[in-house]
């Protein structure tokens, strides 16, 4: 992920109806569509597409490479490494037990809750309309399908479904199901990566290992 600030190059794309905050730092190579909004201090990094309608929070930090879809919420403090993928209409959350009020019946201000975050590991991708419920971590590589709800951290590479989620089985980092080979063996059916499971913990076996 980006750490150091850089002022906006010719190259940044920010449609005209869209609304960045001047104390955001958008980096070179990003698209920012109509109707998204990058709030105060919120870090996006080089290369991203913001989608129609996206939402980024005050002082989210977002690496390179990443592609919010249109409708997509990431609610601070959110932190997304390089290459998240975050499907429309998903929801990354932030409040553990929301409400509108206190219990004395006052209008709730951001000093009355402490917000949590999501941090979504390198190439990770959240399906369309899933949920993200703070505090929770989704490891590098995972897969979330379309309308999950996680509530639990998430493994590397792991793909998970349904409400809540639930892992069901492993991806690989072209996205596809593994295919189990014997022995806490998988392998990608495109690409022919290897890899292996031990201890509910998937990692990739070097090339050319035997």
């Amino acid at each position: 992920m980006t750490d150091a600030p850089e002022a906006p190059g010719d190259d940044v794309r920010i449609a005209a109806t869209a609304d960045v905050d001047e104390r955001a730092t958008v980096r070179s190579g990003t698209r920012v569509w109509h109707l998204a909004q990058i709030r105060e201090d919120a870090s996006v990094g080089r290369n991203c597409v913001i989608g129609r309608g996206a939402y980024v929070g005050p002082g989210v930090r977002l690496g390179d490479n990443v592609k919010l879809q249109n409708h997509a919420l990431v609610y601070e403090p959110a932190e997304l490494a390089d290459g998240v993928f975050v499907g429309p209409a998903a929801v990354l959350t932030n409040d553990e037990y929301p409400r509108a009020v206190t219990p004395e019946g006052r209008l709730k201000t951001g000093a009355d809750w402490t917000a949590v975050g999501v941090v979504v590991g390198e190439g990770a991708a959240i399906g369309a309309r899933a949920v993200c419920v703070a505090p929770v971590t989704i490891g590098r590589w995972a897969l979330i399908a379309a309308g999950a709800v996680v509530t639990k951290d998430v493994p590397d590479f792991a793909l998970v479904v349904g409400v809540p989620a639930r892992r069901v089985g492993w991806v690989g980092l072209a996205g596809e199901p593994l295919v189990a080979k014997g022995g806490g063996g998988y392998v990608c059916p495109r690409t022919g990566a290897e890899y292996r499971e031990d201890a509910g913990r998937l990692t990739e076996v070097p090339s050319g290992a035997a």
